[in-house]
């Protein structure tokens, strides 16, 4: 494991593999850039691949405030590393939260980003804006972890694998495809505290922050080429055209379902991993 520090005082944790075009992979909720731990080594046999901690996860800073945790603060932080290792522009892949945050950067530095790919989200505001009974009791936690504090926290605190992992069975159809190396990393992770309470706050933060962010952005598209991953069985794919909430935010989009739930990447790595070779060297 490497260390960047940012400007702002927020270190990130982050490991790199591989020669090639560089390729910035950010995981999700509630994991950890281990969640890479069977894509990347193939991805590095052609690019050089970074996996990196999104603050308030891992084992990179947790920031005290709300509006600390926005997706901007995450990307803005993802583009100072890959500057800092000499890469002012790049191949961008996001999982979740990750998703969010690679959304994000594709917009607010259009020149960094080679081509985008995101996984199994709808754009943050299509989810709040046009909430559906379906989607709002199975993806139940983006409103009680944006409670306010401590409630979550101390409920998520008294058994943070029971919670924590009837997240990771409940999107992605059971726990038996999860890798024990990866869940080991997982559970050291959440259950600091501290990562429990940035988490809450990535979900406060999408409410109180990124929801009038991305309002503010609609009319706007992103114009690098774009990959739209999502999991044929999950959530998201029973609930909504996945592709269609795309079509007017990514110009020069694909778009591909893969076996399993949400945390496809996780229980499919083989698939997940050709899906984005095969992506990426048409791009490179």
């Amino acid at each position: 494991m490497a260390e960047f520090s940012t400007q702002d005082g927020i270190t990130i944790a982050y490991d790199v593999t591989g020669k090639g075009p560089p390729v910035l992979l950010l995981h999700g909720f509630p994991q950890t850039r281990a969640m890479w731990h069977a894509i990347a080594p193939p991805l590095a046999e052609d690019f050089t691949v970074i996996t990196a901690d999104l603050r308030g996860y891992g084992a990179s800073t947790k920031p005290a405030r709300i509006e600390d945790m926005s997706f901007r603060h995450m990307a803005t932080d993802q583009r100072a590393l890959m500057t800092h290792l000499g890469f002012d522009q790049f191949h961008l892949v996001g999982h979740d939260r990750g998703g969010r945050t690679a959304h994000r950067m594709a917009l607010d530095a259009p020149e960094a980003i080679l081509s985008l790919t995101v996984m199994d989200i709808v754009p943050t505001h299509h989810l709040l804006n046009q909430l559906s009974q379906q989607v709002a009791t199975a993806y139940y936690h983006w409103f009680f972890l944006a409670q306010p504090a401590p409630l979550p926290e101390t409920m998520i605190g008294h058994d943070p694998d029971a919670f924590f992992e009837s997240c990771l069975a409940g999107w992605g159809g059971g726990m038996g495809g999860f890798d024990v190396d990866a869940l080991s990393a997982y559970r050291r992770s959440w259950r600091n505290p501290d990562c429990i309470r940035t988490m809450c706050n990535d979900y406060r933060a999408a409410i109180a922050v990124d929801f009038d962010l991305d309002a503010a952005d609609l009319d706007r598209t992103v114009t690098c080429p774009a990959l739209v991953l999502y999991g044929s069985d999950g959530i998201m794919g029973r609930a909504y055209d996945v592709p269609a909430t795309w079509a007017d935010r990514l110009g020069r989009m694909q778009a591909q379902g893969l076996p399993g739930g949400h945390f496809f990447p996780d229980t499919h790595p083989c698939e997940t991993a050709h899906a984005l070779s095969t992506f990426l060297k048409a791009q490179s």
